[in-house]
């Protein structure tokens, strides 16, 4: 597990941007923490980081946007609707997972046992308004 500290917004981007330059392609990265602790400004760094410029929002209500680069796509899920298998079969999520496209997953809490164990877990806790820890790690790790 590796640990990071952010103060603000562009910091936070650009750890997502470091993170993203070292993930193998068709990496699944998996956000665990609450409203407003930055997962969509990692989103954006990670983009960044995959050679992809666009505008990243959050996907609350598409469930699903995607962001294609000359190299790589990027495919951001929001899953905080999603209550049940059924739910999260009806998003297509399973479908991308068999894909080389990067995937960032928002509220994955809610989805946690579909996650597969070499998923990229980012769990980020506020500290103060502006700082945030990110703890990175693999979800085969936590397991031990």
């Amino acid at each position: 597990m590796k640990e990071y500290l952010t103060d603000g917004y562009e910091q936070t981007v650009k750890l997502g941007e470091n993170i993203a330059r070292n993930l193998p392609k068709g990496s699944m990265i998996a956000f665990l923490g609450g409203l407003g602790m930055g997962k969509t400004a990692f989103t954006s760094g990670l983009a960044r980081g995959l050679g992809i410029r666009a505008d990243v929002s959050s996907p609350t209500f598409a469930i699903c946007n995607t962001y294609k680069g000359e190299q790589n796509t990027l495919h951001h899920f929001d899953m905080y609707r999603v209550e049940s298998w059924e739910d999260l079969d009806s998003t297509g999520f399973f479908d991308y997972m068999d894909t080389d496209s990067y995937i960032a997953v928002e509220w994955s809490e809610h989805i946690y046992g579909a996650l597969p164990d070499d998923v990229l877990i980012v769990e980020i806790e506020k500290i103060s308004d502006n700082q945030r820890k990110f703890k990175i790690y693999n979800k085969s790790e936590e397991q031990k």
